[in-house]
């Protein structure tokens, strides 16, 4: 299931079709430019000059518009490229969230703690980390404790991973244990 309204591959594909529309009008700029730039007078007057040097200076500011219109162009097509990665990694991202909710579930459900995964950190004053993983993850950190609460046990890894940092304890209070590191690594 997509989480994202986005198609990276469509927008990778105008990133790319844009990219071409600006290499053809920079190559329709860079071929106009003599024509436009150094413009020839009509008659020996100089009326003519003067207005042949006007349509030069015309085609010069052209040049200059056009330089600076090619580069936002360069970086709008760069940030569409970038955006499309963007999405790509969030798609990825949420593929294997989706797969490590369906391999932890039966574990979650029987055991109470995941097969895969980190614990997550504690976040209530005093409050213990999760444990981690039964075969890879490591423990949540406990929360720092309120003054004169103790601080939070870490989580606990299961086969290989870090036990979870003890949450400081509040004020006059001790710190939370750490929790145990892997049975096999830690």
């Amino acid at each position: 299931m997509s989480f994202v309204l986005i198609s990276p591959e469509v927008v990778s594909a105008a990133a790319g079709d844009l990219a071409n529309v600006g290499s053809t009008i920079s190559a329709a700029n860079k071929a106009a430019a003599a024509a436009t730039t150094q413009v020839l007078a009509a008659g020996a007057d100089e009326v003519s000059a003067r207005i042949a040097a006007l349509f030069g200076m015309y085609g010069l500011e052209y040049q200059a518009i056009s330089a600076q219109v090619a580069a936002y162009h360069q970086q709008f097509v760069q940030t569409l490229r970038t955006g499309a990665a963007s999405y790509m990694l969030a798609e990825a991202t949420n593929v294997e969230q989706n797969l490590l909710n369906l391999i932890n579930a039966p574990t979650q459900t029987l055991l109470g703690r995941p097969l895969i995964g980190d614990g997550a950190n504690a976040t209530t004053p005093g409050g213990a980390g999760g444990d981690g993983g039964l075969l890879f993850g490591s423990g949540g950190n406990g929360a720092p404790g309120a003054p004169g609460q103790a601080g939070g046990a870490g989580g606990s890894a299961g086969l290989l991973g870090n036990g979870g940092s003890g949450g400081a304890g509040g004020t006059g209070a001790p710190g939370g244990n750490g929790g145990n590191a892997g049975w096999l690594y830690g």
